[in-house]
């Protein structure tokens, strides 16, 4: 005798299929969500040892022989940091820090209004995106790395305070050639610790940030005079120690 197939079986078969693969999606997100949820809320409250941009710079340094680099970096806490090379770097690199979240639209619009019009293309990176590219992420403009970097920028302005941001920011920014944040920058430089930094001097180490391994510290080309002047006008504009207040330092 033949034995028809269960009509209702084969359609139950069918349904579990698309739930099995919603399922798995399902796995798969909760997996991401957690790999890239441990390090931004690790690092919220753990001085982190390293950022990416160390341990790739070390890497390829190590790959080509160069016998000649050495990594600077010793983490200063806020506290021990300096005002002035605080408010430096907003002025610098991001003047509206303490209004956005993660990310200046304004200044994003004008980059690519500038890049239609042919004229020179800025960027438009808050200290929030740098923070997540340099502590996170590998050097590169590809779309996945700027996916990510949006990413973890939006989370970070939602886990960490704004004086946690740049805290993290002024000790893991690039100032020269192996040499990582305000304390190396400072000592090597200007042999001194960041706290008794002066105004100018502040201006000048912020002076360099757009290029660290092309602008130079121990000798500034007239470029960089001249942006140190304009960093300094612009640390009066926003207001000084004001500004500072505004995000808790």
């Amino acid at each position: 005798m033949r034995i028809e197939p269960d009509p209702e079986g084969d359609y139950r078969r069918r349904r579990a299929q698309p739930r099995r693969r919603r399922s798995r999606w399902r796995r798969l997100l909760l997996g991401f969500l957690v790999a890239t949820s441990i390090p931004i809320l690790v690092f919220g409250v753990v001085n982190p040892p390293l950022s990416m941009c160390m341990i790739i710079a070390w890497l390829d340094a190590h790959l080509h022989q160069r016998t000649d680099f050495r990594l600077h970096y010793t983490w200063v806490t806020a506290a021990e940091n300096s005002d002035e090379l605080a408010l430096a770097v907003i002025a610098a690199e991001d003047q509206r820090f303490a209004m956005h979240a993660g990310f200046d639209f304004k200044q994003i619009r004008a980059a690519l209004g500038n890049g239609l019009e042919g004229r020179e293309l800025r960027g438009a990176s808050t200290l929030s995106q740098q923070v997540a590219k340099n502590l996170l992420l590998w050097p590169g403009r590809s779309w996945l790395r700027k996916g990510f970097e949006a990413w973890f920028t939006f989370w970070i302005e939602r886990c960490w305070s704004k004086r946690r941001i740049l805290e993290v920011y002024l000790n893991i920014a690039q100032f020269g050639d192996g040499i990582y944040g305000a304390r190396a920058a400072s000592q090597i430089f200007l042999h001194k610790n960041p706290a008794a930094l002066t105004r100018r001097e502040a201006a000048l180490l912020a002076a360099v940030l757009p290029n660290p391994l092309e602008l130079h510290i121990a000798s500034p080309s007239p470029r960089v005079l001249q942006r140190r002047g304009w960093i300094e006008q612009q640390m009066t504009r926003l207001g000084g120690r004001r500004y500072l207040q505004q995000i808790g330092w």
